[in-house]
C-alpha cells in the first residue's frame, strides 16, 4: 500500500508517502523501511478483491490507518526473482490517507512510521540513514516526478499494470538486481 498524504496544510511540502519500519527482529527484511503490506489471507477472498482486502487489512494492522478497498488505485505488480529464497507476487496500490490519521506502528511487525517525500527518502537511504529494499527504492523513484498526490493518482489511473520480475545479475563476486528493461 503506497499511502499518499492528502493536501490541505501539507500541500506546500508536495507529495509524501507513508513508510513503516519493519521490526529489526523480523525474519524477513528486518529493520528496513517499506510500504505497509503483507500476505493475502484465505479470509480475504480471491483474485483482485483478495489483494485489495489484504492491502487495507495490513495498513490497519501495521499503521493503524483505516481505508476502504474501493479507494485503492492499482499501481504495479512485482514478482521477486526466482533466486530469492522468500518469494512474493504482490500488488502495489496508491491511495489517499484519510484526514487526521497519523500512522501508529503496531510495535510488533512495525516499530516506526513516517511521512516522506520520495526524494527525501531516497536521499536518506543513499546517506545510510534509511534502509530501503529494491522494490521500495524503485517505487519511490517512480513517484519523484509528481508534485501532488492528485497528480500521482491521476497518472496511476491511466497506467497499465504489467507484472515486473527483476533479475539478479552475477558479475564475479558482485550481484545486482535489475529490471527487465535494464537488462543488457
Amino acid at each position: 500500500m503506497i499511502l499518499l498524504r492528502r493536501g490541505g496544510k501539507h500541500i506546500d511540502v508536495g507529495l509524501q508517502v507513508l513508510l513503516v519500519q519493519r521490526n529489526p527482529e523480523a525474519r524477513f527484511m528486518p529493520g528496513v523501511w517499506v510500504f505497509p503490506g503483507g500476505a493475502v489471507d484465505s479470509a480475504d477472498g480471491d483474485g483482485e478483491e483478495a489483494h485489495r482486502a489484504a492491502a487495507v487489512r495490513e495498513l490497519a494492522e501495521e499503521a493503524s490507518i483505516e481505508l476502504d478497498a474501493g479507494e485503492l488505485v492499482a499501481y504495479s505488480r512485482w514478482i521477486t526473482p526466482s533466486v530469492v529464497p522468500i518469494r512474493f507476487d504482490t500488488r502495489f496500490y496508491l491511495a489517499l490517507a484519510p484526514p487526521h490519521a497519523p500512522p501508529q506502528p503496531d510495535g510488533s511487525e512495525t516499530v516506526d512510521a513516517g511521512w516522506f517525500q520520495p526524494q527525501e527518502a531516497l536521499d536518506r537511504h543513499h546517506a545510510g540513514e534509511l534502509p530501503l529494499v529494491f522494490p521500495t527504492i524503485k517505487h519511490l523513484e517512480s513517484l519523484v516526478g509528481y508534485a501532488s498526490s492528485d497528480e500521482a493518482l491521476e497518472a496511476a489511473r491511466r497506467r497499465e499494470v504489467k507484472p515486473v520480475e527483476p533479475e539478479v545479475i552475477v558479475e564475479g563476486d558482485q550481484r545486482r538486481v535489475v529490471l527487465p528493461d535494464e537488462l543488457p
